[in-house]
């Protein structure tokens, strides 16, 4: 099943950069293994702003919602989810 998940990061203005820069390092290595499955096929950054539009390809909502509160940033994140279905157009 296919999701497009909008995901926009807030972290708080006053994280210490050590601690910032750890927990980004842990999202890249949690988001790239995601991306070697093929649960995450898509990712681009949205310009201008911390903030990403994905196409996760999973088996429901349950292991999009496991998959997206395992993320390390998932507390910092707005996230917005849309199930997609095949267009009747498409080819």
């Amino acid at each position: 099943m296919l999701f497009h998940v909008a995901m926009e990061v807030n972290l708080p203005p006053d994280m210490p950069k050590a601690e910032a820069d750890d927990i980004k390092a842990r999202e890249k290595a949690y988001a790239q293994a995601l991306m070697r499955t093929g649960k995450w096929p898509h990712i681009w950054r949205v310009a201008g702003r911390y903030a990403n539009i994905s196409v996760f390809d999973v088996a429901d909502a349950d292991e999009l919602h496991a998959l997206l509160s395992g993320l390390p940033l998932f507390p910092y994140m707005d996230i917005e989810v849309t199930a997609l279905a095949r267009h009747p157009s498409a080819i």
